[in-house]
């Protein structure tokens, strides 16, 4: 099974335990080392206090000091609706360019397809391009 269809997998089967009914959300993240990393966005009360759903597997990837390749973000407004695939927001994006711009990440289709692009695809105009080969390339 390809790397793409296992993360929106262990997305979904995420999503179906945390969330066995109304909204539900999961990110999974493939790692250089054959890993994958999952994460949820945390509940508050207080709106402004909320991270997005793939915050916790990048976190996780930090700690375990291991590289994410591939990510997917993936949503459903109740136990009854269709899985959507959600494009990394701006935030995110620059997360995961933390790896470099060949990152790749699902991206929405109007079909559900699923789809993955590099980040230099997803943002072809991003600063990073205005240092690239200077230290920004070395973590």
């Amino acid at each position: 099974m390809k790397v793409e269809s296992k993360l929106y997998e262990e997305a979904v089967k995420l999503i179906e335990s945390r969330y066995p009914s109304g909204w539900g959300g999961a990110a999974a993240m493939y790692t250089s080392e054959g890993s994958i990393l999952t994460s949820v966005s945390p509940e508050n009360i207080n709106a402004s206090a909320e991270l997005c759903i793939e915050t916790g597997a990048i976190l996780e990837a930090h700690k375990l000091n291991t590289e994410i390749t591939h990510s997917i973000c993936v949503v459903r407004d109740d136990e009854n609706s269709h899985y959507k695939i959600l494009t990394p927001c701006g935030i995110c994006q620059e997360r995961l360019f933390y790896w470099g711009a060949n990152v790749k990440a699902a991206v929405y289709t109007e079909d559900g397809a699923l789809n993955f692009k590099t980040l230099k695809e997803i943002q072809p105009y991003h600063w990073y391009e205005a240092y690239e080969g200077e230290s920004l390339d070395e973590k």
